[in-house]
């Protein structure tokens, strides 16, 4: 199998809603020396974005999509652990989730696992996660950096609520905090004070690294 064959596999894995051809394409990866985070990226990660596309055009529905990110997170959890085999000091620590009322997962599993690539012990809280869950997260690990992903506009709320309890529980000034998700801009980052808007997974790499000075 070449190497298109294999991200080809991946994207279809996911498309098709298949933990057996997803296992087989993580396989087929390694057999064949595909970096973790391309096959993340270009395979899983394109599929999972061809469904994102189809469901915001009203082609697929919501189910569909749900199971194809349980197959997407089965293959960034799979990839996040080999990553973490070649990690053996973190650079520092992120606390990221989907927030509460949003069951979507697309880009938080690719984001968790490029910033785990790049140093950085990463706590994934999943998805529907309240504001609260994140707080303690942040108290339990003493983490530098939360990221949170809202996919709907109603959800979004929670990502200003995660600011107000940060400054109740006296954590703000030790942490900074991310945002992203379909609907999330830099206006409404600055809106409730977050110190970061990220577009896609590379932008948070980035936002990381250059305040760890690296």
């Amino acid at each position: 199998m070449t190497r298109e064959e294999a991200l080809k596999l991946a994207f279809d894995s996911v498309v098709e809603c298949d933990e057996d051809m997803a296992r087989k394409a993580l396989a087929t990866g390694d057999e064949l020396g595909i970096a973790p985070l391309e096959l993340l990226t270009e395979g899983f990660g394109a599929g999972i974005k061809h469904l994102g596309d189809l469901f915001g055009r009203g082609e697929i529905f919501l189910p569909e999509l749900i199971f194809s990110t349980e197959i997407m997170q089965l293959a960034a959890t799979a990839i996040e652990e080999k990553l973490g085999d070649a990690n053996t000091s973190a650079k520092g620590k992120m606390v990221i989730g989907t927030v509460e009322g949003d069951v979507h997962d697309i880009g938080k599993g690719i984001v968790a696992a490029l910033v785990k690539s790049n140093g950085i012990e990463v706590y994934d809280l999943g998805r529907e996660v309240p504001a609260d869950v994140f707080i303690e997260k942040v108290k339990e690990t003493g983490a530098g950096f939360v990221g949170s992903s809202a996919l709907l506009t109603s959800t979004m709320t929670v990502q200003k609520e995660i600011e107000k309890k940060l400054q109740e529980a006296g954590l703000r000034d030790q942490v900074k905090t991310l945002i992203g998700g379909a609907p999330v801009t830099k206006r409404w980052a600055d809106r409730i004070g977050a110190d970061c808007y990220c577009e896609d997974a590379s932008d948070t790499v980035d936002y990381i690294l250059a305040q760890l000075g690296n």
